[in-house]
């Protein structure tokens, strides 16, 4: 049996909040109670539930593996192996689009019920875990771009596996009145690890074949960074498996949960394909899935927003490789807080919110400043940004979906969400290439503009489909995301 099986994914049972920012006064002392700083300080671990920190951990160690590879990969396909940069392109933007499109299964299969009654969402994210340390080691076996593209399918796969049901486990296991923070808990983890792995890639080449360069003595520094990754992704497959439950607690995932806007819960314990995109009939969830493709249409992708910085504001060529760690920080360091808030101010608005920080960051590249001030602050807005929407996204999108059906409802949205910015960035590059960067982000800049205005326009609505899904028994949080029916 594993170490997990024995514990409980069910976050103790905070104080009930009316109104945000407002805490009713507890029914009376327990047992050990301290001092009010004590409480706090209970209140805080309440919110983030031990299984929320343990997948926090699998994502930091995973991450550390992945971006690893990440870090080496374009400079082993284009000068070890020969690969053009169009070819590169495409093979990163397939295999992205198809991860997004894998997440939709992912989230289906999750919600499958096995035989002792529970959603399945520990396997499937084991799975997804699984395929990406196995595609590891493999880039050790083959030295061609067609073989190399196969082992990056299976890497994709296996992230798209295991992205909706990794979600879905968090929003079970906290109250929902604290999803908020839970989810900048797990993004946090997840991005120190995206920090962590391009600089252990540095160390383990340094260590084993020296500098980055296309001679006969470089393979062996890539293969040393390719054996180190998978033995870190096999160390984040353990700690799925040995400290996160195999079932959440019962009140969490059985199916007499209430849904949202009238929606029939399941009816079996094996629900068809199909029914993820009937969810769509969910009106709050209908709303922020249109929401969030119509904004992703609108985001450009991270690569070309570091080129627009380095070109328009003066940053040396060198320190091009360090602006994504710009960014990482921010998002480290503001992810949880941010988290916090939306729980405080409501999910979507703080969504809305990172938006127009992202548009003020295009402003600002538009604008005739320059220097390390100005990238500095257009990092910081971009580091903001996905501390504002990320989890915050994962989060109201739970706030939606009954529990059963809550790793295809999840999938559902960031699929959306994922498939609108890989458009985004095909057409930002043809748009780039025919008449110029600083155009091509002008007109991005007014139609994300637009588009913000148009989401707030329909997220305002308040409907009793966008109120948070609560365990039977649990009265349901009210925020000014939603009206919960009287």
């Amino acid at each position: 049996m594993y170490v997990a099986d024995s514990r409980s994914s069910k976050a103790p049972v905070a104080p009930a909040e009316t109104r945000p920012g407002r805490r009713e006064a507890a029914d009376g002392p327990r047992p050990g109670d301290g001092p009010r700083s004590d409480g706090r300080r209970t209140a805080v671990r309440a919110a983030v539930p031990g299984t929320v920190v343990a997948l926090g951990v699998v994502s930091l160690v995973t991450d550390v593996s992945s971006e690893m590879v990440s870090a080496v990969l374009p400079l082993y396909l284009l000068t070890g192996l020969g690969l053009s940069p169009l070819g590169f392109g495409m093979l990163d933007g397939i295999q992205n689009g198809f991860s997004a499109v894998v997440r939709l299964l992912g989230g289906h299969l999750a919600d499958r019920r096995g035989r002792d009654g529970a959603p399945r969402h520990k396997a499937v994210a084991a799975v997804g875990y699984g395929l990406s340390a196995l595609c590891k080691p493999l880039l050790l076996l083959v030295h061609t771009v067609p073989l190399i593209g196969a082992v990056i399918a299976v890497d994709r796969t296996g992230k798209g596996l295991r992205t909706a049901p990794r979600d879905a486990m968090i929003s079970l296991a906290t109250e929902p009145a604290h999803r908020g923070r839970a989810f900048g808990v797990h993004r946090a983890m997840d991005t120190a690890g995206a920090l962590l792995g391009p600089l252990t890639a540095f160390l383990v080449l340094r260590l084993a074949g020296g500098p980055m360069l296309a001679d006969g003595g470089q393979q062996q520094g890539y293969h040393a960074v390719f054996a180190v990754s998978g033995c870190v992704a096999v160390l984040g497959v353990l700690v799925l498996l040995l400290f996160v439950p195999n079932r959440l607690d019962a009140g969490e995932t059985s199916g007499g949960a209430a849904t949202s806007g009238g929606a029939e819960p399941a009816s079996d314990n094996r629900p068809r394909l199909r029914d993820g995109l009937a969810l769509l009939r969910i009106p709050g969830l209908r709303r922020l899935t249109v929401c969030a493709v119509l904004l992703g249409l609108t985001t450009a992708s991270d690569s070309f927003l570091y080129l627009l910085v380095q070109r328009r504001l003066g940053l040396s060529v060198e320190y091009f490789p360090l602006l994504p760690l710009g960014t990482a920080g921010a998002f480290l360091l503001l992810a949880v807080p941010l988290g916090a808030l939306a729980d405080r101010i409501g999910r979507r608005r703080l969504f809305l919110a990172g938006h127009g920080v992202l548009l003020l960051a295009y402003g600002l590249l538009l604008s005739p400043l320059d220097g390390p001030a100005a990238v500095v602050c257009v990092l910081l807005l971009h580091g903001s940004f996905y501390a504002a929407t990320d989890g915050v996204l994962a989060a109201a999108a739970a706030d939606t979906v009954p529990a059963e059906r809550r790793g295809a409802g999840l999938a559902l949205v960031g699929t959306g969400q994922a498939l609108a910015r890989f458009a985004c960035s095909l057409a930002f590059g043809a748009l780039w290439s025919a008449v110029g960067g600083t155009t091509a982000l002008t007109w991005s800049a007014l139609a994300l503009a637009g588009c913000v205005t148009g989401a707030a326009f329909v997220l305002r609505e308040p409907a009793a489909a966008a109120a948070p899904v609560a365990a039977p028994g649990e009265p349901a949080p009210t925020t000014d995301d939603s009206e919960v029916p009287s």
